[in-house]
């Protein structure tokens, strides 16, 4: 309405419709926050090709392509530079200079328009980015399926319309979603039972188990080069769905753009897009002590884009990650992440239930000390201990108690903490094991064990009870007959030892004087992830009777080292970043 001057232009592309469509209609809210909606920007929302009123064919998660023959080779960074190229040309009062942003799926449409960007767009924005839903995102684990976000979101995402009225929410007839996974049966019965046919991509999934073509082609990671523009990736340490393409993105910037103006990861105690749309100060009974939603909106990504779009000067981001460090709540600043000064350590199973550092040193007389248990699919482990139907997110820091209460749970815990230990960066898990099955599911989850005497929440409407409470820092699966190869599965061979080995995403979080660490090592999630039959097949195509009980084990000898190593950082030899 400013045409004194000239303004920068702020983009998202969406999925999931840009409405109210029509002249004079316009979205409640524009751009990354309310703070840009004050300060003056040309914002920009589009339906990306094929989606609601954009003309086309729509691909999910389109496969970007590297050597573009002809004009018809389209993807979803050679859309974003014409329509950057068509608003130069045709939109009046523009600095010259653009901007994107996007929050989960139009998160990889911004990570997308970083890759061979038009000259004009300065500043880019992924936040939570999904950069492969085949390893790590939003679809599959280490080659788990996670069940209920992805079935709930096909019943919507498969029916949106740019129509006024909604799509008919779908009826799962209970509010108890455990059950409801259950009695739905083997995986084949969601598009037979339910779907019905009404989502074309759900097919494609439940066809491409493996990671074959079809998924390495939607792969965004290995395109992630040569980025001009300034780069701001955010995320979650509480995403469910994206934290793993997060820290993806920040790294392949930071490894294959050394012309990057800036390439700054951002970490906070946020749920998916939590940042951009609550307080942040707990999640659950957990509390963080600060808004910290509002501090990364106000201190950060407004900032961020006032600079580089606008020139307006601002206070100097770390180099590299500017984290917040769960525990004591405060955020932190890297020059580098993972830290470089931080050592690996491994935290080694043992009998008894413990966890120690260093070597394991159980040993008899074969070399084979173990712990082991039954899993059932019939009764798998839940998720969470409360009753829910969609995934529920508090479960990334819910209290895991009703877990190490179940004999089918392995845990294992360090004594009472003397001093403060605090971890940043991936966590490497080695499992030695084996199963009376031909295939297995290993989840490991690391967990902060609070004193008994930690007092409660007050108030406290939900009565926890925080003496004891065993806070879930980090978990995944992984389904063992990939641990050679996501692309060619293998087999258990009954009863005898293999090696499972994969990294679990990042943390930054202090264990605190008085707790303890944990790991739990458990065959089933559910319904989280989907069930192993645990008997070697498509588990897509699986039937009843490919569901068997397998009693795995656990292997803990100076020969077969199980365990989980962590990054600990010295306290003293990281920077503060106290601006709350």
């Amino acid at each position: 309405k400013d045409v004194s001057k000239t303004w920068p232009i702020m983009m998202n592309r969406t999925p999931y419709g840009v409405g109210p469509y029509g002249v004079d209609q316009t979205p409640n809210r524009l751009g990354p926050s309310p703070l840009f909606m004050k300060a003056g920007y040309i914002f920009v929302n589009q339906d990306v090709r094929g989606r609601m009123k954009s003309e086309g064919k729509f691909v999910e998660m389109r496969p970007h392509i590297a050597d573009k023959k002809s004009s018809t080779d389209v993807d979803e960074s050679s859309d974003t530079f014409d329509t950057i190229d068509w608003l130069l040309k045709n939109v009046q009062g523009h600095n010259g200079k653009v901007g994107i942003a996007g929050i989960s799926y139009p998160g990889f449409y911004a990570a997308s328009a970083m890759i061979d960007a038009h000259p004009a767009l300065k500043a880019a924005s992924p936040q939570a980015p999904v950069m492969d839903f085949f390893d790590g995102d939003d679809w599959r684990h280490n080659g788990a399926l996670l069940l209920t976000h992805n079935f709930g979101f096909e019943t919507v995402f498969s029916k949106m319309s740019p129509k006024p009225r909604r799509a008919e929410a779908f009826d799962f007839g209970t509010p108890d979603g455990y059950k409801f996974f259950l009695e739905m049966g083997p995986l084949a019965n969601a598009d037979a039972k339910h779907l019905k046919g009404s989502s074309a991509f759900w097919k494609s999934v439940m066809t491409h188990g493996n990671y074959d073509e079809f998924c390495k082609s939607r792969n965004l990671k290995p395109h992630v080069k040569n980025v001009k523009p300034a780069v701001l990736t955010v995320g979650g340490w509480y995403d469910a769905e994206d934290l793993a393409g997060t820290i993806h993105c920040y790294q392949r910037v930071a490894a294959s753009s050394p012309e990057c103006p800036q390439n700054v990861l951002v970490m906070g105690p946020w749920v998916h897009g939590g940042w951009s749309r609550n307080d942040g100060d707990a999640l659950g009974p957990v509390k963080f002590n600060a808004k910290t939603s509002d501090y990364y909106r106000e201190k950060v990504e407004f900032p961020f884009f006032e600079h580089h779009l606008k020139g307006v000067p601002m206070d100097a981001l770390p180099k590299a990650a500017l984290v917040f460090e769960t525990g004591t709540n405060r955020w932190r600043r890297f020059d580098t992440w993972p830290p470089n000064e931080s050592q690996r350590i491994k935290l080694a199973f043992a009998g008894d239930q413990k966890l120690g550092r260093g070597s394991s040193k159980d040993s008899d007389a074969k070399g084979e000390s173990f712990d082991e248990f039954v899993s059932d699919p019939a009764k798998p482990v839940p998720y969470v201990e409360k009753t829910v139907m969609r995934m529920d997110k508090e479960y990334m820091t819910a209290d895991q108690r009703f877990a190490s209460r179940r004999t089918d749970v392995l845990t294992y815990q360090t004594p009472v903490l003397t001093e403060d230990m605090m971890i940043a960066g991936p966590i490497e898990v080695e499992l030695h094991v084996s199963t009376t099955g031909t295939d297995a599911d290993w989840v490991v989850k690391l967990i902060d064990v609070y004193p008994d005497d930690f007092p409660d929440p007050d108030p406290n409407p939900s009565g926890v009870r925080m003496g004891g409470y065993q806070q879930l820092v980090r978990g995944e699966p992984f389904r063992g007959k990939y641990r050679n190869s996501l692309e060619k599965p293998e087999p258990f061979e009954p009863g005898k030892p293999a090696v499972v080995k994969f990294t679990m995403p990042d943390v930054s979080h202090t264990f605190r004087n008085g707790h303890r660490v944990m790991v739990q090592v458990q065959g089933s999630w559910f319904p989280f992830i989907d069930r192993n039959p645990q008997t070697f097949c498509d588990i897509g195509t699986a039937k009843e009777s490919d569901f068997r009980k397998a009693t795995h084990r656990v292997y803990h000898s100076p020969s077969m080292p199980s365990g989980v190593t962590v990054r600990i950082v010295k306290q003293g030899t990281h920077k503060d970043g106290l601006a709350q």
